[in-house]
């Protein structure tokens, strides 16, 4: 008896030592992070030290990209490893998650994972599978912000939301069972619109000059449906929601729940702003190259503060001996418009919004300094985290595990589709299309009906719509080809539909060219 029971506290011990030693994963998801705002990517608009970090320490993603570039979608595609349509959360506008669904949450848990997701969640349903959660309701507040708690109460948090954050995700990790590997997940609002920095960061940029990028004053010719969009800095960018400058009482509740402290330097800061403001009295473009400057001060601020809680996580790892056992992946829900076109947002097809930024760190099987250019998706990341928990995803999940590619196997994607659905906000036209690595077909329909072509080794910036122009039918017909097979491929029904009802060849156009 004695020796049995030797024998059972034996193999119990075992199985902890087992269960200590899978991975832990650790996914930290920021909000509108564009890649042009990140030092990693070679970005000179500002220094972000603790995504570096990850970079430095693991592998840069060049060519990351996602499915559907809106905030709630883009959250379901990482959860369940399927598009849109699939997964039922296809815009802001109407969608609420169906949590009944399997995700890859559900699947560790199964395994033996304890789970967490704290912070943005955006979903418009609670969250269903983990262990423990606490979200923001919406978009959630920078200042003081309130937290739905697992009892459907609301519970306001003191402080700024990057470090309130951070704070709760410290909580979430001291408290847990150590025994078992932990995933969770950490949403971070930053960068979502309107942008207000931490008190501590304000003005942290006010000396510095931000060249208008290239297209700035795009005209829009040949792109009907990026002329029709409602985000441009110059028209939609209001003065008092986005830019803080208040005419009379400030009623905006973003503001109204600052405490005296905060109110007093938020006052102190915007105030002796809006003072030079109504002194200078800018007009036309003037005024347009203000309102972008003061975009990027406050858009890149608030981007400094979760860029040191991010480092604070990192520490975290180090200080209690988990580093060296965690799988840490950081990524925004979408790319974001950094003045590329005169634009604010996201939501097009276009690089600077499909593109998101993406690194990755797994000490002992990334190795330091990669650099990963392969098509990958956020698509990727729901079966990438459990190929790491040793987990077989299930068969329905539509993306691909880019673990064999960190571990220097396996091929990336060589095209990659994308269908954005919301036809409210901003004006912009339901669109899908396919990207190659030099070319990018577009089909736009309801709001505007169309197709764009790109050769972005010649166009990077998306300026030359080459579609319908003589010298490009055989590769027209050939990328047509191509995203009729990805949307069979991915069963993609209302994009198979406009594919089929369009014309089956193409209207020449102006002289000829070579592709």
């Amino acid at each position: 008896m004695k020796r049995f029971l030797l024998y059972c506290c034996a193999f119990v011990i075992a199985l902890q030592v087992a269960a200590q030693q899978r991975p832990n994963i650790l996914i930290i998801i920021s909000d509108d992070h564009a890649y042009q705002a990140i030092s990693a990517y070679g970005g000179k608009l500002m220094q972000t030290p603790a995504i570096d970090r990850i970079a430095r320490e693991g592998v840069l993603f060049t060519k990351a990209y996602v499915t559907n570039s809106i905030c709630g979608p883009s959250r379901a595609v990482m959860l369940t490893g399927k598009y849109s349509h699939k997964n039922g959360f296809k815009d802001n506008e109407n969608s609420h998650f169906n949590g009944a669904q399997n995700t890859f949450i559900k699947e560790l848990g199964k395994a033996g994972y304890q789970t967490a997701w704290i912070g943005k969640w955006h979903l418009e349903t609670k969250p269903q599978g983990f262990d423990y959660w606490e979200v923001l309701p919406g978009q959630g507040h920078y200042y003081n912000p309130d937290f739905i708690q697992m009892d459907s109460s609301k519970l306001r948090r003191e402080g700024y939301v990057s470090n309130v954050v951070q704070d709760r995700a410290e909580g979430w990790l001291n408290g847990r069972d150590a025994s078992k590997p932990f995933c969770l997940v950490v949403g971070h609002k930053a960068t979502h619109r309107i942008w207000i920095p931490d008190t501590t960061d304000m003005g942290m940029f006010d000396a510095k000059s931000f060249p208008l990028p290239p297209n700035f004053y795009d005209r829009y010719g040949g792109r009907e449906a990026a002329r029709v969009q409602d985000m441009t800095i110059s028209k939609t960018m209001r003065m008092d929601y986005d830019l803080k400058m208040f005419e009379g009482e400030v009623k905006d509740g973003n503001i109204t729940r600052m405490n005296r402290a905060q109110r007093a330097k938020f006052d102190a800061y915007y105030g002796g702003i809006q003072k030079d403001l109504e002194a200078r009295k800018p007009k036309g473009n003037a005024l347009t190259e203000w309102k972008y400057q003061r975009y990027m001060r406050d858009y890149l601020a608030t981007a400094a503060s979760m860029d040191r809680n991010i480092g604070r996580m990192l520490n975290y790892l180090d200080q209690k001996d988990l580093a060296k056992n965690t799988l840490v992946i950081y990524v925004s829900d979408q790319g974001f418009y950094m003045g590329e076109h005169g634009w604010f947002d996201k939501r097009f097809m276009y690089e600077e919004s499909f593109r998101t930024p993406m690194v990755a760190r797994f000490p002992g099987v990334i190795q330091p300094g990669s650099v990963n250019d392969n098509f990958v998706m956020n698509l990727d990341i729901a079966p990438t985290v459990l190929d790491v928990a040793g987990i077989k995803p299930p068969a329905d999940m539509q993306g691909r595990s880019f673990l064999p590619q960190l571990k220097g196997r396996g091929k990336g994607r060589q095209a990659m589709f994308y269908h954005y659905y919301e036809n409210g906000e901003h004006s912009v036209s339901p669109h899908f299309g396919i990207r190659t690595d030099r070319y990018k077909l577009i089909r736009f329909y309801k709001r505007v009906e169309g197709w764009e072509l790109y050769d972005l080794q010649k166009d990077p910036g998306e300026m030359n719509n080459l579609w319908g122009k003589r010298g490009y039918e055989k590769l027209t017909q050939q990328l047509q080809g191509e995203l009729r097979q990805l949307v069979d491929e991915y069963e993609d029904e209302d994009a198979r539909r406009i594919m089929n009802a369009a014309p089956k060849t193409v209207a020449v156009k102006g002289p000829a060219a070579k592709p």
